[in-house]
């Protein structure tokens, strides 16, 4: 072997590396994307159906802050 023969073999080596590493990086975004469009659908299941259990309860009474108190006049 010569250093040619040495040098072709590792730029081959390299250029597999390279290759193992973008197709890895392919997978995983497109495992990305699947998992974030699931999370945005169920979040908007969620946003759309009301709350369990406060689906009867009246909304909790809320002062206005422009009006004055006895505490803040």
């Amino acid at each position: 072997m010569n250093v040619d023969d040495v040098v072709a073999a590792r730029i081959e080596a390299a250029r597999v590396r390279i290759q193992a590493a973008k197709r890895r990086r392919e997978e995983l975004s497109a495992a990305r994307a699947c998992g974030l469009a699931a999370r945005h659908a169920n979040k908007l299941r969620q946003l759309a159906s009301p709350p369990v259990g406060l689906a009867n309860q009246p909304a909790p009474e809320t002062k206005s802050v422009t009006e004055p108190t006895e505490e803040n006049p």
